[in-house]
C-alpha cells in the first residue's frame, strides 16, 4: 500500500461529501483555510476533506485524503484550488497543534482498494440505468459521452458525489469498505427514490 501521510490537515464541510477518484473545486477564502491549503500546497499537497456533524465542532469518522492538483491565487486574496480525491481515512484522534487549522491522526488501512487498481470490474448496467432516470426525473444534466470516458470506480464515486440524494445517504456510501458494497447501496438508494416516485420503469438512452 502507497504511504500517505498519518497526520493530515482537515478543511471541515458540512453538506461536502468528497469521494475518491474524484474532483472537488474549492474557493478558499476563510483566513484559518487559506493558512491551511497554503501550508499543504508548500508542504505534500496532501489535506484531508470531511464531513462536519451540526453539534458542536464534531465531525464524521470517515473522510477522504485529497491532493491538490491545482492552485491559483485571485487578487481579492482568495484561493482556487481543485482537489483530487485519493483514498479514504478513519480518523483516529485530534492531534493538538498552535494552528488556525485542525489535524488529526488517520488511518487508510480499511480502504485499500480505493489506491488498489487491481479492483474487479463490477455489472453496474441497472444501476447506470436507474441512475440515468434518476437524473431526469431531478432535471440534472450530465455529459453522459464523457462519464463513459471514466473507469469503473470513477463512475461510481462520481455518481455517489453527485447525485440528488441526502447528504446522510452520501455519508452512508463514502463509509462503505468496497466498490461492490457501494454499487449495491447506490443502487438501493436509488431504487427507493424511483419507487417513491413512480418511475421506476422509465429509462433514457
Amino acid at each position: 500500500m502507497k504511504k500517505f501521510p498519518m497526520i493530515i490537515p482537515i478543511f471541515p464541510l458540512s453538506g461536502v461529501i468528497f469521494f475518491p477518484k474524484t474532483n472537488l473545486p474549492l474557493n478558499i477564502f476563510e483566513q484559518r483555510y487559506l493558512e491551511l491549503v497554503n501550508d499543504a500546497f508548500n508542504k505534500d499537497k496532501f489535506m484531508g476533506m470531511i464531513q462536519s456533524k451540526k453539534e458542536g465542532g464534531s465531525v464524521y469518522e470517515i473522510g477522504c485524503l485529497g491532493k491538490i492538483s491545482d492552485y491559483q491565487k485571485s487578487k481579492d486574496g482568495r484561493i482556487l484550488i481543485n482537489l483530487t480525491g485519493i483514498s479514504r481515512f478513519k480518523i483516529l484522534k485530534e492531534i493538538s497543534n498552535n494552528k488556525l487549522y485542525r489535524e488529526f491522526q488517520v488511518d487508510y488501512n480499511e480502504f485499500v482498494e480505493d489506491i488498489d487498481e487491481s479492483y474487479c470490474e463490477i455489472d453496474s448496467d441497472d444501476l447506470m440505468d436507474k441512475t440515468k432516470t434518476f437524473f431526469k426525473r431531478n432535471g440534472l444534466l450530465l455529459n453522459w459521452k464523457e462519464f463513459e470516458k471514466l473507469n469503473h470506480a470513477q463512475k461510481i464515486n462520481t455518481l455517489a458525489m453527485i447525485a440528488p440524494i441526502t447528504n446522510e445517504e452520501k455519508q452512508k456510501l463514502l463509509e462503505t469498505i468496497t466498490l461492490e458494497e457501494k454499487v449495491e447501496a447506490l443502487d438501493s438508494i436509488i431504487s427507493f427514490y424511483l419507487h417513491e416516485t413512480g418511475s421506476n420503469n422509465q429509462t433514457i438512452q
